[in-house]
């Protein structure tokens, strides 16, 4: 009897291990309202932007320890949007994004470091064109709540990071057209049922 019951004891312990290591929930983003922004000097005149809004992808969110949250998204390059026709088929062309060749990029999170109330650092890599880079994403959190539209829990984040270009075998018009690419990202991810 005695066995049974540190048998049972032990089980209970391991069950709640394992439900405290599973504290995540599990979040999936709206492409509605979610979309990374591009900006990068041309010739020092303008630094025209180009949207990528078809992103989809999970959270993992731990809001007791947000450390231990995770991201992964997948981006459809080919539907890159400057409001431009001809300055979209060219930046989907080889010179640039090599769609027919390269149609999508995906970020996965590998360490997520807290800095502040509502702010972390967030490394992963990107995969772009075929080579995958370490970046650093400095990430706000701006709300968790109910979202009247949807009746979901969810997550709203902004972004930002700077990436090199030719760090992704994009080399067209160096060093004229910068190198430096500013990318801004706002994301909406409602919880998973």
């Amino acid at each position: 009897m005695k066995k049974i019951s540190i048998l049972i004891t032990t089980l209970s312990l391991i069950s709640s291990l394992a439900n405290a290591a599973s504290s995540s929930d599990k979040y999936i983003f709206d492409p509605t309202h979610t979309t990374a922004t591009w900006s990068a000097s041309h010739f020092g005149f303008s630094n025209p932007t180009g949207k990528f809004s078809n992103i989809e992808g999970e959270l993992m969110l731990d809001e007791k320890h947000p450390n231990k949250s995770s991201v992964s998204v997948k981006i459809n390059v080919a539907g890159i949007n400057t409001a431009n026709e001809k300055f979209d088929n060219h930046l989907k062309s080889e010179d640039f994004f090599n769609v027919k060749k390269f149609s999508t990029a995906n970020f996965l999170s590998k360490k997520i470091v807290i800095t502040g109330k509502n702010t972390a650092k967030v490394y992963g890599d990107l995969t772009f064109m075929g080579v995958s880079k370490e970046i650093i994403l400095n990430v706000k959190l701006n709300k968790i709540g109910i979202n009247p539209i949807v009746n979901k829990k969810t997550a709203g984040f902004s972004a930002n990071t700077t990436i090199k270009r030719s760090d992704f075998g994009i080399n067209y018009a160096l060093p004229a057209i910068a190198d430096e690419v500013k990318i801004s990202i706002e994301a909406e991810a409602n919880l998973s049922e």
